[in-house]
């Protein structure tokens, strides 16, 4: 079946719930159009700039607890008013809300700087100048339809769907996509990031999240010009090998960020751990669940089914491992080839996790490790796009 005709289908199938970019590019451009021309951050000192970014993201989370709060009391059967009873909460939220739209631009532009201050010291940019320069925006994330062969772990298509798709939305798609296609697998997920310019930034109070996110989408945009970015949705090799590049960026740059700028400020007494050792403390007691483990079994023992032609039998299998996860507490949706076929792109941590036994993973990583600075390790691996070509960086 010509792979044209079949993206023709799937785009008509899901037509309707496609994000509208250009609106979005139009409106965040202006934005930041509007703010840069002010440019407040230029006035604050150093640490006043990192306190007013904590602030920014407390009151994140005020307005997360206020609306867990709500939803909550909406849902409970024996508040037989939930308007009254959540009018103060309802309140409250709409000021926070208020407050966030207004300080959201001076917060992003601030972390940006950061980040930048970052890159530049490690050797990106020229003359301390960082192209494209860094730029992200907190804003309602598109949901991301990827789809796989039944028969093989594959992602041979994806579309970014309008934001907040709730979880019956996204079923309805992926059975209507199935049953038109009962040859694929469907899945529809929340993404933490995107990169779109500026690059799109799930909202969080987590310092250590918003500056990872935003070290890692970055990466993407640095890497658009290089081999590497250029042809990252031409083989699930060469997308693997980019999301694992941003992934190992985004831990460095993350880490920088918060141990320069905001650990003091934080209270922390020990140095933020290293995101590429890893190294785990003995154990007291009972093993605990480990998730990454358990996804690295499930992962293998599927690819061998598949391998064997035990389509329905590996289905019937992840979706017994399925409520497994969900039994220790992994609210998993749905687990299937499409499932994998996008986390499985995301290698940058050892344990293989939904990768399973792909190379790719720990070949990328042993290149960072063997690299003099992540400049280095992102000049070698941008000129690259399969495992073949990460081989030859690491033999020679």
């Amino acid at each position: 079946m010509p792979t044209q005709d079949r993206a023709l289908r799937l785009d008509i199938l899901s037509s309707g719930k496609t994000f509208d970019f250009v609106t979005w590019e139009i409106t965040a451009l202006a934005r930041k159009a509007a703010y840069g021309l002010l440019a407040p951050q230029r006035f604050m000192a150093e640490e006043t700039r990192s306190r007013f970014v904590l602030a920014y993201l407390d009151k994140v989370a005020d307005a997360h607890t206020l609306s867990r709060e709500i939803t909550n009391i909406y849902s409970d059967p024996a508040v037989a008013d939930p308007e009254q009873a959540t009018a103060a909460r309802q309140e409250r939220l709409a000021v926070l809300r208020e407050e966030l739209t207004q300080q959201s631009p001076i917060a992003e532009a601030i972390l940006g700087e950061q980040v930048s201050q970052v890159l530049a010291d490690d050797g990106f940019g020229y003359c301390r100048q960082i192209f494209p320069p860094v730029s992200g925006t907190f804003t309602p994330l598109p949901t991301l339809l990827i789809v796989s062969p039944r028969a093989r772990i594959e992602s041979i298509y994806q579309n970014e769907l309008v934001a907040g798709l709730n979880a019956a939305q996204r079923q309805t798609l992926e059975t209507k996509i199935e049953a038109v296609e009962p040859d694929l697998s469907a899945y529809v997920t929340a993404i933490g990031g995107l990169s779109a310019y500026p690059a799109m930034l799930l909202e969080s109070s987590s310092i250590d999240n918003i500056a990872n996110t935003m070290t890692h989408e970055w990466t993407h945009h640095y890497l658009l010009p290089a081999p590497l970015g250029w042809y990252y949705l031409d083989a699930d090799e060469t997308r693997t090998i980019n999301e694992t590049t941003a992934s190992l960026m985004g831990e460095w740059g993350g880490q920088e960020v918060v141990r320069r700028f905001y650990a003091p400020l934080l209270n922390r007494p020990k140095p933020l751990p290293d995101p590429l050792t890893r190294e785990t403390q003995e154990q007291q007691g009972p093993a605990p669940f480990d998730f990454r483990a358990e996804m690295h079994e499930t992962r293998v023992t599927v690819d061998r089914m598949l391998e064997e032609g035990q389509i329905p039998a590996a289905e019937q299998y992840m979706e017994h491992r399925r409520r497994f996860f969900v039994a220790h507490g992994y609210r998993l949706r749905r687990l299937n080839q499409a499932y994998f076929a996008f986390h499985g792109a995301y290698a940058s941590r050892p344990g293989g996790g939904a990768a399973g036994r792909d190379p790719l993973g720990p070949a990328v990583r042993r290149l960072w490790a063997l690299s003099e600075t992540p400049h280095d390790f992102v000049r070698q691996i941008s000129r690259v796009t399969t495992l073949a070509g990460v081989e030859q960086l690491l033999n020679r």
